[in-house]
């Protein structure tokens, strides 16, 4: 298998307001796509969002689910001023301030948010090295 990630999708569950979210608030690129699916287009990968029912149905596991679900997704950004923009900009469009900003023991810099789905999402600042296209 070839080491990379060409989708992310989650489950979320209300689709407009995830639509919003994220193309709104984040400013993120949306594609077409049918009205049971949502996808955005990142730099070398794609963001899905889809009914949290039908994901699960999908990949036939329970729906269910609640708490720390051992994922994050990390956006990384090139200063510490462009970390705390970001992070104003996600709260300004709907999201809950999970850690603020701030110097993290590795040397860098970041905190947390949560989408409108409870989807946890870290903006970083790494000084040691560009974790990001070019």
């Amino acid at each position: 298998m070839q080491p990379r990630i060409s989708m992310i999708t989650l489950g979320v569950s209300d689709l407009e307001r995830s639509i919003r979210f994220y193309e709104q608030g984040l400013g993120f690129p949306r594609m077409e796509s049918p009205p049971t699916v949502a996808f955005f287009t990142l730099n070398g990968t794609w963001l899905g969002l889809y009914g949290r029912e039908a994901l699960a149905e999908d990949a036939q596991v329970a729906a269910e689910g609640s708490g720390f679900r051992g994922v994050t997704l990390s956006h990384n950004l090139r200063s510490e001023a462009e970390v705390d923009a970001a992070m104003q900009q996600a709260v300004d469009a709907g999201a809950w301030l999970v850690k603020a900003p701030q110097p993290v023991s590795w040397g860098g810099y970041s905190g947390y948010f949560e989408d409108p789905d409870g989807h946890l999402w870290e903006l970083a600042y790494n000084p040691l090295f560009w974790v990001g296209p070019e």
